[in-house]
């Protein structure tokens, strides 16, 4: 029976168990996200991540646990209002329909009077710094481009709603170069610290030490361990988990920072 009185929290996901081919690829996994929180998903490849992510955003179906968003088991959200509390972004997104930039992020604000989905279309065009291509074609973008106009569209399905809205969001960033990588995640700050809840799957652990409150790091589809940043990003757990021999110092800026070890047997003259 899930329980959703503790904290209340925005998304609950209690002793979610899940198999896909006869593999088990989340295993009595418990996790949440508060309202007002950024959380980080990380793991290895085949930790489970992109299929908790599906799970919540009920895309597969699990055998066992439950899910429940502001308090209410997934089951019993009416698609069209769960679409009010709740927006997605895939991993991977096959846009090969000719629509502009314009049009995809409007896609997220359908059944609105046009002057209101204009503003707020434009507006999240400029926050992704996207908006000298809303008149491009998608397909014809650039990889980066394309991902932060998809990230325009998961926003406007939220944006301006008058509860805290839960996104969840796989790999947004894993197409962009640094400088916008910096960006997205500075524009996902703000949208924790207004309140909403985000649940960020992730492979690069120094964006998310560097923005998330908190971390969940994955293995064999379950937490392998969750807390602050320094608390998680610790060289023996990078080395348990993902193999990785690392360095892991606290900059001044109040944040760790990973710094991989290049194996000494490697490091030979060509």
């Amino acid at each position: 029976m899930l329980n959703t009185s503790t904290d209340n929290p925005l998304l609950n996901v209690e002793s979610l168990s899940l198999k896909l081919e006869g593999r088990t690829i989340l295993d009595g996994l418990t996790a949440h996200v508060r309202a007002g929180e950024l959380v980080a998903l990380l793991g290895p490849n085949g930790a489970g991540k992109s299929t908790l992510v599906k799970a919540v955003a009920a895309e597969v179906e699990a055998a066992s646990g439950g899910i429940a968003i502001n308090g209410r088991p997934l089951s019993q959200w009416p698609r069209a209002e769960l679409a009010r509390h709740r927006a997605v972004m895939p991993q991977k997104i096959d846009m090969q329909i000719p629509l502009t930039a314009y049009e995809v992020v409007a896609l997220g604000r359908p059944r609105e009077p046009m002057a209101q989905r204009q503003r707020i279309v434009t507006e999240l065009l400029a926050l992704m710094d996207v908006a000298d291509l809303a008149q491009r074609r998608v397909p014809t973008l650039s990889g980066g481009e394309q991902q932060r106009v998809q990230l325009a569209r998961v926003l406007a399905q939220l944006w301006e709603q008058p509860h805290p809205g839960l996104f969840l969001l796989d790999e947004c960033t894993s197409a962009l170069d640094p400088a916008h990588q910096q960006l997205v995640f500075n524009r996902l700050r703000q949208l924790a610290n207004s309140g909403n809840g985000l649940l960020v799957a992730v492979h690069d652990l120094n964006l998310a030490a560097q923005w998330a409150d908190r971390l969940i790091l994955m293995n064999h589809g379950k937490v392998a361990c969750e807390g602050s940043p320094e608390a998680v990003l610790t060289a023996d757990n990078l080395m348990q988990i993902y193999g990785l021999d690392a360095r892991v110092i606290t900059l001044a800026e109040g944040y760790p920072v990973v710094l991989p070890i290049r194996p000494a047997h490697l490091a030979v003259a060509i």
